[in-house]
């Protein structure tokens, strides 16, 4: 299952990003991982039982990376069953291009490996694609 959180920077994505990272440690299924370009930054707001992962030292520069990067993650580790992913433009560099496949591509990573995926996206709402729109949370 993939959910978008859509909105304009500064309208709080972030924070219920978090929120729901941290309510999901009692009733995820398996482990959870939040995945930033900056976690140092939510280090002491998200609690110790979340895998964090830091993008900024991996120089990811195309969705087709980052799939590959996450594929990496969950064939390091069967038991994750929750992936939240803070501001997925700064994380791979673009914004729309590429994005769309991208969704495609999760969807289905989704799907076999029983994986639910939660990422904010910075853009109007009004303005977002019909293919995100359909994830928005």
């Amino acid at each position: 299952m993939i959910q978008v959180l859509i909105g304009k920077k500064g309208s709080g994505k972030t924070k219920t990003l978090i929120e729901r990272v941290n309510d999901a440690v009692d009733t995820a299924g398996g482990d959870i991982v939040f995945i930033s370009c900056d976690t140092k930054r939510h280090m002491y707001d998200i609690s110790h039982r979340v895998r964090m992962v830091d993008t900024s030292g991996f120089a990811l520069k195309s969705y087709d990376e980052f799939y590959g990067f996450l594929c990496g993650l969950i064939s390091n580790n069967f038991d994750i069953s929750n992936i939240y992913i803070d501001s997925v433009f700064k994380i791979v560099g673009t914004e729309t291009d590429g994005l769309e496949k991208f969704f495609e591509d999760i969807e289905g990573l989704a799907k076999h490996y029983d994986l639910s995926f939660l990422f904010t996206i910075s853009m109007d709402t009004a303005q977002a694609p019909e293919y995100v729109k359909q994830y928005a949370s």
